[in-house]
């Protein structure tokens, strides 16, 4: 996984600093082709501090508490529709899986709720508990974030070294464990320039327990320090068949880059500009990346994997694509994958053939059907013709004296 805010969301980054960004509430412009509500942004401007790219390289410092409480709901809240999405539940009885930098058991909102594997408790970085947040972050008293699916449990697994590096052997043990956990969604932070046989081998593993991968369709910084954008390819987890393949989009609608996107991407969701919480304290932090939109979108899965138990994983993902706004890729909507009625008929299943009718031939307005009927009126009156004569010879005979 690259390290970093993608260019776009990049902010003076001083260690321990607070950089100015622009919080936007209620709603951003939809893609193109979306047909999502767009609600006016607001002026107002909140000073939070942008989340680091890793331990400071001077003192090597692990990202600490943030000084700024999210007061305001923000902005991709509203265009999910977050507080339309509670009435049909909070993800209660899933357990998502985050791999990636670790989650923090220090999280306060997710307190109670986090489980790990052997050394992904911690985390130093702050991304994965980042990304754990934005899937369950329990709402509290005088702040506005939330996650998607506060009820949902957290199962914590490594996926990077110390510094957030991915690495896909480090990848793929994590999926494992978080498979063998028993979780019903797994979330990866990390896209890797190509599969292992690890890793290929992990994803199947995953779709046999009918355990549903998230992950995002590029890295989180896909700018080349000399400001070029990074070529298009299939990234992995992500360009895995089975795998939900999700790439971000800003407050405006667009992406947070100049990047393209490599074929196939699922799915777009919130990923840049995003409010979320930091391994420790009770403030938050600003962060932007396509890892983060596969966290919104795996806490949307985690929603409706809780709301309709009896789908699949493969149905979870089919529905969650469905029911996206129309655009390229479609955009996550989460309360229509939540009630959204759909055509459930296989393409195998055959319609009834239609009854048989006389068809009429083109352009004779009817004739052909009317010569049909004329026909077949026709041929009763020559049968009673016929049959009223034979019945007189039969009377003519009767009479004659010698009965011929």
């Amino acid at each position: 996984m690259t390290r970093g805010i993608p260019a776009r969301a990049r902010l003076p980054h001083v260690s321990g600093a607070v950089a100015l960004a622009l919080v936007l509430i209620g709603g951003a412009a939809p893609l193109a082709g979306a047909a999502a509500p767009s609600p006016a942004p607001s002026s107002s401007a909140l000073q939070l501090p942008v989340l680091p790219s890793g331990p400071d390289a001077g003192s090597g410092n692990c990202a600490g508490d943030s000084p700024t409480v999210m007061r305001q709901v923000p902005w991709a809240q509203g265009v999910l529709g977050l507080s339309r999405a509670a009435v049909y539940g909070d993800g209660a009885g899933v357990t998502v899986g985050v791999v990636g930098t670790g989650v923090s058991a220090k999280a306060g909102t997710l307190s109670g709720r986090v489980t790990a594997a052997p050394g992904a408790d911690s985390d130093c970085v702050g991304l994965g508990t980042f990304m754990a947040g934005l899937v369950a972050a329990a709402p509290r008293d005088g702040a506005a974030f939330t996650g998607v699916a506060p009820g949902a449990r957290i199962y914590a697994a490594r996926g990077t070294d110390e510094t957030g590096a991915a690495d896909a052997a480090l990848v793929a043990r994590g999926i494992t464990a978080a498979v063998d956990a028993g979780c019903r969604v797994v979330v990866v932070g990390a896209a890797l320039p190509s599969k292992t046989p690890a890793l290929a081998a992990a994803v199947r593993h995953a779709a046999e327990r009918d355990v549903l991968l998230v992950a995002p369709a590029v890295p989180d910084a896909s700018v080349t320090a000399d400001g070029t954008s990074s070529a298009p390819a299939g990234y992995w987890p992500a360009a895995a068949p089975t795998v939900l393949s999700v790439a971000d989009f800003g407050p405006d609608g667009s992406r947070a880059t100049r990047a393209p996107l490599p074929p196939g991407v699922d799915l777009a969701a919130p990923g840049d500009q995003l409010t979320g919480i930091g391994p420790r304290g009770t403030g938050h932090y600003l962060a932007s990346g396509a890892s983060l939109a596969a966290a919104y979108t795996a806490g949307a899965a985690a929603l409706v994997r809780a709301h309709r138990p009896e789908l699949s994983a493969a149905q979870t993902k089919d529905r969650l694509e469905r029911t996206g706004y129309p655009g390229a890729p479609p955009r996550l909507d989460l309360n229509g994958a939540l009630t959204g009625v759909l055509d459930t008929r296989r393409p195998s299943q055959t319609a009834p053939a239609p009854p048989l009718r006389v068809p009429e031939a083109a352009g004779d307005g009817g004739a052909a059907a009317d010569r049909a009927a004329l026909l077949a009126g026709g041929g009763v009156a020559l049968l009673t013709s016929l049959a009223a004569a034979a019945a007189v010879r039969r009377r003519v005979r009767a009479k004659a004296p010698d009965g011929s």
